[in-house]
């Protein structure tokens, strides 16, 4: 006979065990997959090597698998559908985004909140083909732990417009 009763309580372990992990990452911060060092691999793995036996016990059937699996895909897909619906959800789940650089100056404050080093910003820089960090107008840590930057020679562009404002301003 089928044990839906330990399969459920299979399911309800692996959904608080799902929250559980979510929010401890978000707690003690993250930089998500896109910037994930060796450190924060070893740590995951062993994250979800220690919370098994939380979720299943002893049983190592394949129908104890299934339905941790199916807990986790189940509460997965009410906080993907939360987090589209409401965006205090998405906020509260993913984080936001920071902006690291701005008109060419590292925002220290906002690198210590990221807990991303200067040398990583600058390698993100040079990743994106900018030579350093004066030269980026905008580098921004995205909710998925990728850095965006945006360098078009902006300084120039300013000098640009600047003179063509003087430009402006003399023929009134």
């Amino acid at each position: 006979m089928f044990d839906w009763q330990g399969l459920l309580i299979i399911v309800a372990k692996s959904s608080v065990v799902y929250l559980f992990i979510l929010g401890a990452i978000r707690l003690f911060g993250k930089k998500e997959l896109a910037q994930l060092s060796v450190v924060d691999l070893v740590f995951i793995l062993l994250i979800s090597n220690s919370v098994q036996n939380a979720m299943v016990g002893s049983d190592n059937s394949l129908q104890g698998g299934i339905a941790a699996a199916l807990g986790l895909f189940i509460v997965n897909y009410i906080l993907k559908t939360l987090s589209y619906r409401y965006a205090s959800v998405n906020k509260a789940l993913q984080g936001e985004s920071i902006m690291l650089i701005y008109e060419g100056k590292l925002l220290t404050e906002h690198c210590k909140k990221a807990m991303i080093s200067k040398e990583e910003v600058e390698a993100a820089v040079r990743e994106h083909g900018v030579k350093s960090i004066e030269d980026v107008n905008l580098a921004v840590l995205e909710v998925d732990g990728n850095i965006s930057v945006v360098s078009d020679d902006y300084k120039k562009k300013t000098t640009r417009r600047r003179k063509a404002h003087k430009a402006i301003v003399k023929q009134q």
